[in-house]
C-alpha cells in the first residue's frame, strides 16, 4: 500500500540554490541555435480529416541533430492559436491523432520526437534504437552540461516554438506548451525559456529538483544520481543542475498549470511542488 500526503506544500523549496550561471549558459546556447538556419522541410501528408490540414516536419538542431514532429491546422484560411505538444520518455513513433484532434478543435499544432528520429517509422525501428543507440539515453554525456543527451533535446524544443511563432497563422496571443513527465520537464524548460510562450500545462513533470538525494529526499526521473557507476559523481550531479526542471521554472512568468500525484514515484511529488513554488507568473 502506498499512501501520500502533503503538509505544507507551497512552502517546499528545491534542495539546492539554481547555478548562477544557469540563465548565461542557456542563452549562449540558444544563440549557437539561433546560429543554425532552421532550413524547416514541410512534406504535406493525408491527416484523414477533411477539415485539417497535416504534414511532417524536420528542422535543423544543434551537433548536425534535427527535430521531427508532425504539424496540423485547419484547412482554412486565418489566424489560430498554438500549441507545441512534447513527449514523454522512451523511444516510440507518434500518433497522428496526437496533433489532428486539436487541430479539429481550431488549434495550430505541432508535435515533436524527443529524439533524433523521424516519428513514423515501424515499431520495430524504435525498439531496435531503445536496445542500442538510445540504450539508457538520459545517461549519454551527463558529465558535462556541454555533452548531455538532454541538451538537443531542450533546444529542439525551442527551435520547435520559434517555428510556430513564425507561422505567418500564428495568432500573436496564445503560445501554449503541453507535455507528460519527460514532456513535463521539456515544457517547464520551454516556458522557463522562450519568451513567447503564453502557457504551459505539464502532467507529472520528470526531473524536477535532480539534487534531492543531497537533503534525503526522494528523486525524480531521470534519477541522475543513479547514473553515476563508473563516471564523476560530482561531475554527474553539477551537470544536473542545468536540466533540473526547478531551475526552468524560476523563470516561467506565464500561466501554468502543472498536476502532480501524491503517490508517484517517477515524478515524486516533492519536486513537483519544488519546482512549481519557483514559477513566477500565475499558476495552479
Amino acid at each position: 500500500l502506498v499512501v501520500g500526503a502533503a503538509v505544507d506544500p507551497y512552502e517546499i523549496p528545491t534542495s539546492a540554490p539554481r547555478p548562477v550561471d544557469f540563465d548565461a549558459f542557456w542563452q549562449s546556447k540558444i544563440q549557437a541555435l539561433h546560429a543554425i538556419p532552421a532550413a524547416p522541410v514541410l512534406t504535406p501528408a493525408d491527416s484523414g480529416e477533411a477539415t485539417v490540414e497535416y504534414a511532417k516536419l524536420t528542422l535543423a538542431n544543434i551537433n548536425g541533430t534535427h527535430v521531427y514532429g508532425q504539424f496540423a491546422k485547419p484547412k482554412r484560411t486565418g489566424k489560430f492559436p498554438a500549441m507545441l505538444i512534447v513527449q514523454w520518455a522512451g523511444v516510440y513513433g507518434l500518433p497522428k491523432g496526437f496533433v489532428v484532434n486539436p487541430a479539429k478543435d481550431g488549434w495550430m499544432v505541432l508535435n515533436v520526437m524527443a529524439h533524433d528520429l523521424p516519428f513514423d517509422q515501424p515499431e520495430e525501428f524504435y525498439k531496435k534504437a531503445a536496445a542500442t543507440t538510445l540504450k539508457d539515453y538520459t545517461a549519454i554525456g551527463n558529465e558535462s552540461r556541454e555533452t548531455s543527451y538532454f541538451l538537443r533535446m531542450i533546444l529542439g524544443c525551442y527551435r520547435a516554438a520559434d517555428y510556430l511563432a513564425e507561422r505567418p497563422e500564428w495568432d500573436g496571443r496564445v503560445l501554449v506548451v503541453t507535455g507528460t513527465s519527460q514532456g513535463g520537464l521539456q515544457g517547464l524548460a520551454t516556458a522557463g525559456l522562450h519568451p513567447k510562450i503564453t502557457a504551459v500545462l505539464v502532467n507529472v513533470p520528470a526531473g524536477c529538483d535532480t539534487t534531492a538525494p543531497w537533503i534525503g529526499r526522494s528523486v525524480s526521473w531521470p534519477y541522475w544520481y543513479r547514473s553515476t557507476k563508473g563516471k564523476d559523481e560530482k561531475k554527474v550531479m553539477e551537470t544536473s543542475r542545468y536540466f533540473d526542471g526547478g531551475n526552468f521554472a524560476a523563470s516561467i512568468r506565464c500561466q501554468a498549470l502543472v498536476a502532480l500525484g501524491l503517490i508517484d514515484q517517477t515524478s515524486c511529488p516533492a519536486g513537483v511542488f519544488a519546482a512549481f513554488n519557483q514559477i513566477k507568473g500565475p499558476k495552479e
